[in-house]
């Protein structure tokens, strides 16, 4: 399959594109991955990327979809590919539309999860990461064997500056500035699936049409 993953911070992506691979072996790719690979192989649009985030400067879009091109062109890509936080703006929307036609590739559909904000704030304001080895934890549903410890590895437990309610509240209000009008943009390419849920039955119930 090949889908554009749309929803606002704590909507559950993540969740969806780990299911989503194990169900047909698709990749998940975000904007930060094919960065970090590009610059850890030394590609020349690496280079570059590499000298305009050691500037401090952020990484253009005609860089971006340079290295998305080569990204989608690789091996692993054939059997389908989950974009996930990816494109963010209009004008990236307009540019992967270009490039997607360059490479005769068609999208599946843009899933959006559609979450409302309270759920979002309550599941990013009680989470718990890991600070050593990343996993994830829920003070309500999921919370360690001992508190502020890691099941996995014993590393502490802590909660993301950027899972605060002020956090939060800002990282909402920059999707809904910079990312929700892709909503309307796929809904106009017919390309719209959206899921008022992040659990895998419904998302499945409603990408079943598209992906056989």
């Amino acid at each position: 399959m090949k889908i554009i993953l749309l929803g606002p911070p704590g909507a559950g992506k993540g969740t969806i594109a780990k299911a989503l691979m194990d169900y047909d072996g698709s990749v998940q790719i975000s904007t930060g991955d094919i960065l970090r690979a590009a610059v850890a192989a030394g590609t020349e649009l690496g280079k570059q990327a590499e000298a305009a985030m050691k500037a401090g400067d952020l990484v253009s879009d005609e860089l971006i979809m340079g290295i998305m091109g080569e990204r989608l062109q690789q091996e692993d890509c054939q059997r389908g590919y989950l974009l996930d936080g990816f494109p963010r703006t209009l004008p990236q929307a307009r540019a992967l539309k270009s490039l997607l036609d360059e490479l005769g590739e068609k999208l599946d559909c843009a899933l959006e999860l559609d979450i409302p904000r309270e759920v979002i704030i309550d599941r990013l304001t009680t989470r718990r990461t890991c600070s050593n080895c990343g996993e994830i934890y829920n003070v309500k549903t999921r919370p360690p064997k001992v508190e502020g410890v890691c099941d996995v590895c014993g590393g502490p437990v802590l909660q993301r500056d950027d899972e605060t309610e002020e956090a939060i509240e800002n990282r909402l209000q920059v999707y809904q500035q910079q990312t929700a009008p892709l909503v309307d943009f796929y809904r106009d390419e017919g390309l719209l699936v959206s899921v008022p849920s992040s659990d895998l039955e419904p998302v499945m119930a409603a990408l079943k049409p598209r992906i056989g």
